[in-house]
């Protein structure tokens, strides 16, 4: 049985084993049209000819010292199995637009399509929702398909798109930032 607690500690361990990044088989292809009286980006599901693989780096001392200040905000959890953790979820809230930013969401392969991340989607809702909040925010890639898909499915919708969010050679071939939103009621 999964257990879903808030947590207190990261433990780097953990984390680097969770966040390791995703393989998919299609992309989100981005385009862009402006003219004086139109301007609009559209997403198109592509299939690839070869999985597109993303390996994460991101974890140095720096973001793992603002994973850790976050937790002090108690939007964090953590969801075992036995005494592993097989599912996580970092999120800080924006009080100014009344938002929670989820930094990070993940689940082991081995525990992927049980729950775990829907349920760590309903108590970040649930405390969002006690705390005042109107909307879970995250971000993610045009090329994780899996992930925005698995989004989707439990209540997000794509609200954004940043062309140049990672660099300024993002588009139109690279990875282009996707934000979801899940609004609470």
């Amino acid at each position: 049985m999964i257990e879903i607690r808030s947590l207190e500690e990261l433990n780097t361990d953990d984390l680097h084993r969770l966040v390791m990044g995703y393989t998919s088989h299609d992309k989100y292809q981005v385009s862009r049209t402006e003219t004086d009286k139109h301007f609009a980006v559209t997403l198109e599901l592509v299939r690839l000819s070869q999985p597109y693989r993303k390996r994460y780096e991101h974890l140095d001392a720096a973001t793992l010292d603002c994973y850790q200040e976050a937790l002090r905000f108690g939007f964090s959890f953590g969801a075992y199995d036995g005494g592993q953790c097989v599912g996580i979820a970092l999120a800080e809230p924006r009080y100014w637009n009344k938002s929670l930013w989820v930094w990070e969401l993940h689940v082991a392969e081995t525990h992927r399509r049980r729950g775990v991340g829907r349920q760590l989607v309903e108590l970040l809702a649930a405390r969002s929702r006690l705390a005042g909040l109107r909307t879970l925010v995250c971000e993610t890639q045009n090329t994780n398909v899996p992930a925005i898909r698995f989004y989707r499915k439990v209540g997000f919708n794509i609200e954004g798109i940043d062309l140049s969010y990672y660099t300024n050679d993002d588009f139109p071939d690279g990875e282009i930032a996707v934000f979801m939103k899940k609004r609470l009621a």
